[in-house]
């Protein structure tokens, strides 16, 4: 594990300004964890003093509200780093749940095994700095976008993304509508509204097993829309 973990942890942006033997050191003190699609790794409010790089699968940090929906304000996907607050502030709560998308696997470290590795690196801090603020940008966003974009205009905007990640125009359905209504900020009706309302208008197609791309620029046109 020592060895794939250490390739993994020179590829990232904050573990890669690491020297050898500090990511050496990393790597030996690492907690390899597995979580099943759906498996929640920490609940928001939580006190979880921890910090974990994604191996495979994907992890969204997730807002609940007190009827259940759910809005997904981060997805980290194989190579993201992500920490509680609290292994930075002591006591700290979780301002989000993290759950599983997909079959996952990550490897972890408690507060006290890397944070003195971090404090002896000052690059390795400031790229950390640098991933907080691609966060905060990434949260600016779909804050942003629920405040001012219409729901069809926000699930164009995912299903490109969602498209443009897969790489072909065909893709598999591998999200439930609640999961592409949390992704969105949306009721699992209006996701299932707008959706058909992209396949009568010719922008995709729908199967049950596919979505299709149809009409590219036109969907992005709906992405565009305020």
């Amino acid at each position: 594990m020592t060895a794939e973990l250490e390739t993994l942890l020179a590829q990232n942006p904050v573990f890669g300004r690491l020297s050898p033997d500090q990511r050496l050191a990393a790597a030996q003190s690492a907690q390899r964890r597995r979580y099943a699609r759906g498996v929640y790794l920490a609940f928001a409010g939580d006190v979880w003093p921890y910090l974990f790089i994604v191996k495979n699968g994907q992890i969204d940090g997730v807002k609940e509200s007190g009827e259940g929906r759910q809005l997904v304000v981060q997805s980290l996907k194989p190579g993201s780093v992500f920490w509680g607050l609290a292994f930075f502030r002591d006591g700290a709560p979780m301002p989000v749940s993290l759950a599983a998308q997909a079959e996952s696997e990550v490897f972890l470290w408690p507060r006290e095994h890397l944070l003195p590795v971090l404090r002896a690196q000052p690059d390795a801090l400031w790229a950390l700095c640098q991933a907080m603020i691609s966060y905060m940008q990434q949260a600016s966003r779909v804050v942003e976008g629920l405040a001012f974009q219409p729901v069809a205009g926000r699930l164009a905007t995912f299903l490109l993304a969602q498209f443009a990640d897969y790489g072909e125009p065909a893709m598999t359905r591998n999200l439930t509508l609640d999961q592409i209504a949390a992704q969105v900020g949306t009721t699992r009706e209006q996701a299932c509204r707008a959706l058909y309302q992209f396949s009568d208008q010719n922008l995709i197609s729908i199967t049950r097993t596919e979505l299709e791309l149809l009409d590219e620029a036109g969907l992005a046109e709906i992405a565009r829309q305020t």
